[in-house]
C-alpha cells in the first residue's frame, strides 16, 4: 500500500445554474439478507463483495435458465431471462454502454466490507447488502431464491454453510425499514415498493462538502485511470452511472442536459484530497487468470455551487462510483462541511 496527498484544483467560476429542476427520480431496492452461520465462515481480506458475487452468479443461473442453455449472448430466449438481463445484459448494436464500456453496467451492487478479513463462527448472525437497481418484478425474488440455495451449499473462502434468516428492505429517508422475506419466504403478496431518491437541486446547499472514498475506487476519464478524484471526473462518471441504470432499469434516462450540467461541474474546485492506494487481487474461476480489484480510499473536500449536484452524490452512495462496482468497489459517503 502506498499514500500520497494532493491539493487543491482549479479556481472557482461561478456559472448560472440553468437546470432542470425535474431532473428525474432514482428507484432502487436497498436490501439487507441477514443469515446465521451453520459452519465456521471466513471471507478473505478485500474479497467479501468478489467472493459473493462469483458465487451468486453460478447458482442464479442454474435456477433461472434453461438446461440446454450453453450461451445466454445467443440464446433466443435471453429478453425473458431474468440471468441474462441481471447477469450478462449486452448493449445493442447501434447503443454501446457508458463510458466506453461494451456492455451495460448490472443492475446490482454489493455492500459487505465489513465481511473482509472477518471469520464468522457457528451461530453466529452475519449480514451483507445488496443494491438492486432494476424495478423488474421477476428479479427480488431470484435473489432470494438463490441466496437461500448459496448459503446452504456454502459462503465465503472456507465455503461454510448458513442459513438466510431473513431480508429487509434497508430505511431510507421516509421509507421505513420493512421486512420482506423470512427466510426464502414473501411476507406480503402486494408488490415491494422501491426507494426513490429524488434528483431536483438541493436548496439551501452547503458551499463545501467532503466525500470519503471508503472502498478501493478507480475513476476512468479519457481512457485511463486517474489517481485522484477532480469533481468534474467524479460528477461525470456519476452522472452518468445513474443515468443508465434509470435508462436501463428504472423509471427512464435523466431529463438533463449532460454536456451543460459537466460545464457547471468543471466550475467546482477541489480543496484538499487525501489518497492511498489498496491493492487486492481476485482469481476468475472461469479462465484462472488474476485481476487486480484495487483502486484509491481517502477522502476529498469541494468548495462551489453545489445544489444540483448533492442528490447525484447522495445517489452514488448507494450505486457506487467507477470500476467493478459491483463487488463493492466506489463506495462513497458524503458530509457537509
Amino acid at each position: 500500500m502506498s499514500s500520497a496527498t494532493c491539493i487543491t484544483g482549479r479556481q472557482m467560476v461561478k456559472l448560472s445554474p440553468a437546470t432542470n429542476p425535474y431532473p428525474g427520480r432514482f428507484q432502487f431496492f436497498p436490501l439487507r439478507f441477514e443469515f446465521r452461520a451453520a459452519d465456521a465462515l471466513y471471507f478473505a481480506p478485500g474479497k467479501a463483495g468478489n467472493t459473493l458475487r462469483g458465487a451468486l452468479g453460478t447458482i442464479f443461473k442454474r435456477l433461472a435458465c434453461a438446461p440446454e442453455c450453453l450461451d445466454t449472448r445467443s440464446c433466443p430466449s435471453r429478453e425473458s431471462c431474468v440471468y441474462a438481463r441481471v447477469f450478462e445484459p449486452v448493449a445493442a448494436a447501434n447503443n454501446p454502454g457508458p463510458s466506453g464500456l461494451s456492455d451495460p453496467p448490472r443492475p446490482f451492487v454489493f455492500r459487505a466490507r465489513h465481511l473482509d478479513g472477518r471469520t464468522v463462527q457457528p451461530g453466529q448472525p452475519f449480514h451483507f447488502d445488496l443494491h438492486v437497481f432494476s424495478l423488474d418484478p421477476d428479479v427480488l425474488p431470484y435473489f432470494v431464491r438463490t441466496f437461500a440455495a448459496l448459503a446452504q451449499q456454502g459462503l465465503g473462502a472456507t465455503r461454510g454453510k448458513a442459513e438466510l434468516q431473513r431480508v429487509l428492505r434497508i430505511a431510507l429517508n421516509d421509507l421505513p425499514e420493512h421486512i420482506l422475506y423470512q427466510g426464502s419466504t414473501q411476507l406480503t403478496a402486494a408488490p415491494i415498493e422501491p426507494a426513490t431518491l429524488d434528483l431536483a437541486p438541493v436548496t439551501p446547499a452547503p458551499r463545501k462538502i467532503r466525500v470519503d472514498f471508503l472502498s478501493p475506487t478507480e475513476l476512468k476519464h479519457d481512457a485511463r485511470i486517474v489517481s485522484r478524484p477532480e469533481f468534474p471526473i467524479l460528477f461525470g462518471r456519476i452522472r452518468d452511472r445513474i443515468g443508465t441504470l434509470m435508462a436501463l432499469y428504472g423509471p427512464g434516462p435523466l431529463a438533463i442536459d449532460f454536456r451543460s450540467i459537466g460545464d457547471r461541474a468543471a466550475a467546482v474546485r477541489m480543496t484538499s484530497c487525501e489518497m492511498r492506494r489498496q491493492e487486492f487481487e481476485r482469481r476468475s474461476t472461469r479462465t484462472g487468470q488474476t485481476h487486480s480489484i484495487g483502486g484509491f480510499v481517502g477522502f476529498a473536500e469541494y468548495e462551489g455551487e453545489l445544489a444540483e449536484f448533492l442528490p447525484y452524490l447522495e445517489a452514488a452512495r448507494w450505486a457506487g462510483v467507477g470500476r467493478q462496482v459491483v463487488w463493492g468497489k466506489g463506495e462513497i459517503s458524503l458530509s457537509h462541511l
